[in-house]
């Protein structure tokens, strides 16, 4: 895939972000989520994130998640990233949108803790969702909940076509293809390795298991997970060319 390389990473990621849009026709009762059209804080602070980690044209691995969920991205515009480590860890003190937690940016920001910190491990990675952006369904009580794009086999069908573009377009952005980490052991590894076996984006997919998982049934192992991410992580980064 050709890659262009008058930009820095930075502007590649934001241009990427701005160009956002989700076409297909939808299954009743999913709405697409595009946190970067109707939060102008995820733009704003996801930008000041981008240029501050990634103003370079260096290049760098990829590790995707399932998709933006609605207290992390779905508000900074930053994968695994919510409000408050957006502000308490990452130093972009613009963000002045709603505050909220995400029990997998907990989990994230301390692996990148132990790896040597923010700016050792986005010199490093590049995380996004291998979808970028997210969806909702009403819940129980008639409010938004998450909703992935593996939970419906039509929805899964209506997002591959906008997945494998997306992925094809942040591959031209200096993403080393050797290797790719995938958060999620069970559907959206199979998902990620059957995709990568029809398109060969990556050499090799290596799943770990998704934070979300490891904070609500592993938290007294906590710290094994983090140890794994980041072994598997630091024995994957080669020095950067």
């Amino acid at each position: 895939m050709k890659r262009c390389s008058h930009l820095t990473f930075a502007e590649h990621v934001i241009a990427f972000n701005k160009s956002l849009q989700f076409t297909a026709p939808l299954p009743e009762g999913v709405r697409a989520m595009n946190p970067f059209v109707e939060n102008p804080q995820a733009l704003a602070a996801s930008s000041e994130f981008y240029r501050k980690y990634y103003n370079d044209r260096n290049p760098r691995r990829m590790i995707l998640g399932i998709n933006p969920g609605r207290f992390g991205a779905g508000l900074t515009g930053v994968p695994f990233t919510d409000p408050k480590r957006m502000k308490e860890r990452c130093g972009i003190l613009s963000y002045d949108g709603p505050n909220a937690h995400e029990p997998s940016s907990v989990f994230i920001y301390e692996v990148i803790r132990q790896y040597g910190g923010e700016q050792a491990f986005y010199r490093d990675w590049y995380i996004n969702s291998i979808c970028p952006l997210g969806f909702t369904t009403p819940g129980k009580q008639g409010r938004e909940i998450n909703f992935n794009y593996y939970d419906r086999a039509d929805l899964q069908n209506a997002a591959k076509p906008f997945i494998v573009e997306s992925l094809k377009r942040q591959l031209t952005f200096n993403i080393k293809n050797d290797v790719c980490f995938c958060l999620g052991t069970g559907k959206n590894a199979a998902f990620i390795a059957k995709l990568n076996k029809e398109y060969g984006f990556f050499t090799r997919v290596i799943p770990l298991e998704h934070p979300r998982y490891v904070i609500q049934y592993k938290s007294k192992n906590m710290q094994f997970y983090v140890d794994k991410y980041v072994r598997a992580l630091k024995s994957h980064a080669a020095p950067q060319d």
